[in-house]
């Protein structure tokens, strides 16, 4: 629930964005980041949100994966992750 009510608030709030991820050199930096995270290992769904973080220069996110505490956008910011307030 609490996961779901910060979601909500995103979205009333327009917190939220939709990305379009369709160029080959968008694929080639997913795959790239995949096999630099092997040894997590990295997962597509991850990948496409560190790539869409290194395009838009937005360094937030609001996940329960702790693999966002290692990853590191342009191999070298870390993410800020958004706290859930019971």
């Amino acid at each position: 629930w609490t996961m779901q009510n910060q979601l909500g608030k995103l979205l009333i709030n327009g917190g939220l964005i939709a990305y379009a991820i369709d160029s080959e050199q968008q694929i080639a930096r997913l795959l790239t980041l995949m096999e630099q995270y092997r040894d997590r290992p990295m997962d597509f769904a991850d990948a496409t949100l560190v790539l869409v973080a290194e395009e838009t220069g937005n360094h937030q996110i609001l996940t329960l994966d702790s693999d966002f505490l290692f990853y590191r956008i342009h191999n070298r910011d870390s993410f800020e992750i958004i706290s859930i307030d019971s």
